[in-house]
């Protein structure tokens, strides 16, 4: 999964395209892999809330699994709601500690404006 990509789906949650709302601040958005498109692609879930943050959570191929559990929707939902409840100094740390990877996607944030993580 390459930075272009991910900031490509980003910016395509932004402007509402999304896959599948699952709840709170959890979306499902695909993302192409190769040459294979959208459909044979990857699946993320995302926890997102508009004009604050972006945090991919979890991963995974389509011909891996057809789909997230009940179990782990509930599970990447309670940590989506930490994410979005984190302070952004606290974000920093856990990008600082090699806990989150930040992805900029624009010159607008790398001058600092808003971050997506």
């Amino acid at each position: 999964m390459t930075d272009q990509k991910l900031c490509a789906a980003v910016a395509e949650i932004a402007g509402g395209l999304i896959d599948a709302r699952l709840g709170g601040a959890l979306l499902k958005k695909r993302i192409a892999k190769g040459g294979r498109g959208k459909s044979g692609g990857l699946r993320t879930v995302v926890a997102y809330r508009q004009h604050h943050r972006l945090v991919f959570l979890y991963v995974f191929a389509k011909n891996e699994r057809d789909n997230i559990t009940e179990q782990e929707r509930a599970s990447l939902s309670e940590i989506g709601d930490v994410y979005m409840g984190l302070p952004p100094d606290k974000l920093d740390e856990l990008v600082t500690n090699g806990t989150l990877i930040e992805v900029v996607c624009d010159a607008e944030e790398q001058k600092g404006q808003s971050n997506s993580r």
